[in-house]
């Protein structure tokens, strides 16, 4: 069997429904943990029995080059407002021809943060916005 070589981690694109915000510089925070519950049975105080308890979600941050486009600042603003617009999206990792191989879809997501570029004269960085979204579930399609 030939070696596969493992998919380079800057090839990716993030879709959310209805935004089609040009690509994104990073993505982080995706993936899942099942919570443990300890329960000591009668009178045992050595055995101690490992229950899985909730499975909670970490929330995905997006970063990004400052363009014209305010997508998704105007969906961070409407829950700001008090108007939580819940999104559902994906991840998709690509390979060196674009093609996509991995994809992860998150569901029911919305802005949590979204922060500004920070400005430096004396700098000549891209200016990054950053938004960090919250989902009820993540998972490998």
């Amino acid at each position: 069997m030939a070696q596969v070589d493992p998919y380079k981690n800057f090839r990716f694109r993030v879709e959310i429904d209805g935004i089609t915000q040009a690509g994104f510089s990073e993505c982080t925070g995706f993936g899942s943990t099942v919570e443990v519950i300890e329960y000591r049975e009668g009178g045992d105080p050595n055995h101690v029995h490992k229950l899985p308890g909730r499975v909670k979600y970490p929330d995905i941050t997006l970063k990004w080059g400052l363009t014209d486009s305010r997508e998704l600042y105007d969906w961070h603003l409407a829950a700001v407002n008090g108007q939580v617009q819940r999104k559902n999206g994906s991840i998709v990792l690509l390979d060196d021809s674009g093609q996509e191989k991995v994809r992860w879809n998150f569901n029911n997501a919305w802005p949590t943060k979204w922060e500004g570029p920070t400005f430096a004269a004396k700098g000549n960085d891209v200016a990054i916005e950053t938004l960090v979204i919250t989902c009820e579930r993540l998972e490998r399609a």
